[in-house]
């Protein structure tokens, strides 16, 4: 197994789920002043970009900066039903699934798509 092809994945999920967290943990804790908010989620972020740099930096040698982005963009997504469900007990529902799955297609079409 080529780890160039596999460690940006795996780099993309953790950023992906740091990023999430970051985003909307801060909502469990409506009582904290904005400013606590803003400098927890930073301090999450941080973590996220420490994961994100260098899977795009390792992700170039072998992914188009497309192919990268649509990766982290898919990642994003699941990312967020993760941390929706865990945090909020947020389940997708139908829509959410199939603008999901659109998504998905997309990633489709710029990885293995038909147009050259």
């Amino acid at each position: 197994m080529n780890w160039t092809f596999v460690a940006p994945v795996a780099l993309l999920a953790g950023s992906n789920l740091f990023m999430n967290t970051a985003w909307y943990l801060h909502l469990k804790m409506p009582g904290k002043a904005l400013w606590v908010a803003i400098a927890m989620s930073w301090g999450i972020a941080f973590l996220e970009y420490c994961l994100a740099v260098p899977a795009n930096r390792i992700g170039s040698q072998v992914y188009s900066l497309g192919q990268l982005k649509v990766l982290q963009e898919a990642m994003s997504l699941t990312a967020f039903v993760l941390v929706a469900w865990a945090l909020f007990g947020q389940k997708p529902g139908l829509n959410e699934i199939v603008g999901f799955a659109l998504v998905g297609a997309g990633a489709w079409f710029i990885f293995k798509g038909p147009f050259g």
